[in-house]
């Protein structure tokens, strides 16, 4: 199933229980053991800068948009294998439709 668009709200909950811990959003805010997802839509894979990157995200040299995050987000390691992102995943289409929507719209 692709990406379809989700209820930002609850992306925002996803966000703060599965991802705040590791990234920020805003415009300037720094790295954690994450990058700082700002402007991340458009961007290619291992390209933040001023994080440090594995090979396997800068060598993946895919360009994130809705699409790629869906399926990224479903599991990281088998997407980018060699990923240091510890995240094991949202296995619900749904759950990935709704923090995508929310990402698209709080990174921009």
């Amino acid at each position: 199933m692709p990406y379809a668009p989700g209820d930002a709200a609850k992306g925002a909950g996803l966000f703060k229980t599965r991802c705040a811990q590791c990234h920020t959003l805003g415009a300037g805010e720094p790295h954690k053991v994450g990058p700082n997802l700002h402007g991340v839509f458009g961007r290619k894979s291992g390209q933040a800068g001023g994080f440090s990157y594995t090979a396997a995200n800068v060598n993946k040299g895919v360009t994130w948009d809705t699409e790629t995050l869906f399926e990224y987000l479903e599991n990281p390691k088998r997407y980018i294998p060699g990923t240091k992102m510890a995240f094991a995943g949202l296995k619900k289409d749904k759950d990935r439709n709704d923090l995508v929507t929310f990402l698209k719209e709080a990174t921009a």
